[in-house]
């Protein structure tokens, strides 16, 4: 056993400076599985293992399939899931697992698998253009978090759980008697300690968010979010849509001089573009990420019309007419449906279309009655009152074929909109192949949870 001034003395010579060997000290003591610390300043060496080779052992001992990963996956999971504002998925098997949604998602891949080699890259390009066999409608709303290379994640949720075998056999008395009262003591800031690292480290190991680019060779563009820490006031969600914003990737709304900036070029002349093209642009990567397209879409464009900004319409006719405009008026939320059939029209082209011919200021020519001779009337007969009622009910109801399905609802529902107490319910019915994927069904709850139906709509297997 010595203290420090003893080894000073022992150790130093002209030319060493004393704290060197202050500095030796600890770190051999830290590694070591035989030096233990005596008060302050002193360290004994001894034949009795100290707990820190305990603790190894019980590194050593670990199950990589049934005790390491899950707890690397359960940490992930319950890092990313803290103040979540968007969809998370964890660890996807495949590209079928992530769903194709029009709002934002992160997708969280395995601690396993690093921002590394062409392999992985390669991998998150399909499953970002395809979902199985089919290509995805919106491959811009993905954001997948990844890895940085090294296993310092791993090492870290190793020794925290060797930390709390170790206190488990301490607390069962399987090993409290080697050890003095101090190393017991030390247990459970050390477990608080390997836990509180383990955390930190997902902050720092998730640094890359690889989000969809067209300009990109492979289509794929990683920004590298840098080094992270949770004691931030930020959750981990957080941190990567603030990440995409202050790339100019992501954006809370849209305003009018945006869209119209980037009018496409094709449609400049006819001064129209399809809602449903519009809300692609915003999904494919031609324009900026939103966090939730179809609910900010909707109502900027309701603002938009009213203002005057935009306008409005469905329902194209053959001579470039519309059987509807809306202009500098009030537009109801079920109006502005993302299809092919309803259309953002640029403010001249609204103006245009709602300019009324004016009324002629000239009196219509007075036509002289003709003379008709005297004739004696016959007396007309009188009408008696109707006794039917003022009121009526219309039920429709049948099969439509396929190629009319989204005219229905910009032709029909409108006409039926005058009148009052309108009810409108759905009836499908689809036979599906033995090889249908067993996310079909899942596709459809996670469609009618994007429209809010989730509650009023159910599916029944039959």
């Amino acid at each position: 056993m010595a203290h420090l001034p003893e080894l000073r003395f022992a150790l130093c010579e002209p030319g060493i400076d004393t704290t060197s060997v202050d500095n030796a000290a600890f770190s051999l003591e830290d590694k070591s599985y035989f030096i233990r610390r005596v008060g302050s300043d002193g360290f004994k060496i001894g034949y009795q293992p100290t707990m820190k080779k305990i603790v190894n052992d019980r590194r050593a001992s670990l199950d990589e399939t049934t005790e390491t990963k899950p707890a690397m996956q359960y940490l992930v999971r319950e890092e990313f899931r803290k103040g979540a504002t968007v969809p998370v998925v964890f660890f996807p098997a495949d590209g079928t697992a992530v769903q194709d949604t029009p709002r934002l998602t992160l997708v969280v891949v395995d601690p396993d698998e690093e921002w590394t080699g062409k392999n992985i890259r390669a991998q998150i390009a399909e499953w970002t253009k395809q979902r199985g066999k089919s290509p995805r409608l919106y491959p811009g709303s993905l954001v997948w978090c990844m890895m940085k290379p090294g296993r310092d994640f791993r090492d870290k949720v190793e020794l925290m759980l060797a930390w709390r075998r170790v206190n488990k056999e301490v607390s069962e008395g399987i090993l409290g008697a080697d050890f003095d009262r101090v190393e017991r003591a030390e247990i459970h800031a050390k477990v608080a300690g390997a836990e509180d690292a383990a955390k930190d480290e997902i902050w720092g190991g998730y640094r890359f968010a690889v989000i969809a680019d067209n300009k990109e060779k492979d289509g794929l563009k990683p920004i590298d979010l840098g080094a992270g820490h949770s004691s931030a006031s930020e959750t981990l969600c957080g941190r990567v849509i603030a990440a995409l914003k202050s790339h100019a990737l992501l954006n809370e709304s849209v305003g009018a001089g945006y869209i119209e900036r980037n009018w496409p070029p094709a449609l400049k002349e006819s001064g129209a573009w399809p809602l449903s093209s519009l809300r692609q642009s915003f999904l494919n990567s031609s324009l900026t990420r939103l966090l939730d397209p179809d609910a900010t879409l909707r109502g900027k464009i309701i603002e938009f019309v009213e203002k005057g900004d935009f306008g409005l319409a469905f329902g194209l006719r053959t001579d470039g007419t519309y059987d509807r405009v809306w202009f500098v008026e009030t537009v109801g939320p079920e109006e502005v449906s993302f299809e092919t059939g309803v259309f953002l029209l640029l403010k001249a082209r609204a103006k245009a279309l709602r300019a009324a011919p004016e009324p002629s200021t000239q009196p219509a020519p007075v036509v002289p009655p003709e003379a008709e001779p005297e004739t004696t009337a016959a007396p007309e007969p009188v009408d008696e009152p109707s006794m039917e009622p003022s009121l009526r009910t219309l039920r429709i109801s049948g099969d439509i074929p396929p190629e009319i399905w989204n005219r229905l609802g910009t032709k029909i529902l409108p006409k039926l909109r005058s009148g009052t107490d309108l009810k409108v319910g759905i009836n499908f019915s689809v036979t599906l192949d033995r090889n249908t994927p067993s996310s079909f069904e899942a596709d459809l709850k996670q469609i009618l949870q994007d429209l809010g139906m989730e509650g009023r709509v159910k599916i029944q297997s039959l």
